[in-house]
């Protein structure tokens, strides 16, 4: 299947009206470290997701039961996955959270990828940065 793409309005629109989803390490989201980008913290209104939490101790997808009640206490229910949208660091960690998504029950073509992701939208000084929790 395919999901949809969004670009920096749109993933602000989703911050405001639905759920946007970080993918990345909690203290990169928090902006306490920034490897790479020209800014540290996250979009504001997306909530804190690292991927790390979908996988069991030995590097598989936790259960579907226990994936989907994760997303649930983010908001993302399979009823509304078209008010969700997911971004990273550049776009490709953001897939993984989509594809635990699809193993909990969620149908991955109503979810949004935020292509640009945090290189994207902190490349331009003009988009207001949050940090920490």
């Amino acid at each position: 299947g395919v999901f949809r793409v969004l670009d920096h309005d749109g993933a602000a629109a989703v911050a405001e009206t639905g759920v946007l989803l970080d993918a990345r390490a909690g203290a990169r989201y928090r902006g306490e470290v920034e490897p790479i980008d020209p800014a540290a913290g996250h979009v504001p209104g997306a909530a804190s997701a690292p991927t790390t939490d979908n996988l069991a101790e030995d590097g598989r997808f936790r259960p579907a039961a226990a994936l989907a009640e994760r997303f649930e206490g983010f908001g993302v229910r399979p009823e509304h996955a078209s008010e969700v949208a997911v971004y990273c660091g550049s776009g490709v960690t953001a897939t993984h959270e989509i594809l635990a998504m699809a193993v909990a029950g969620i149908d991955p073509a109503g979810v949004a990828l935020y292509e640009g992701s945090w290189s994207g939208w902190s490349s331009d000084p003009s988009r207001p940065v949050a940090t920490g929790d």
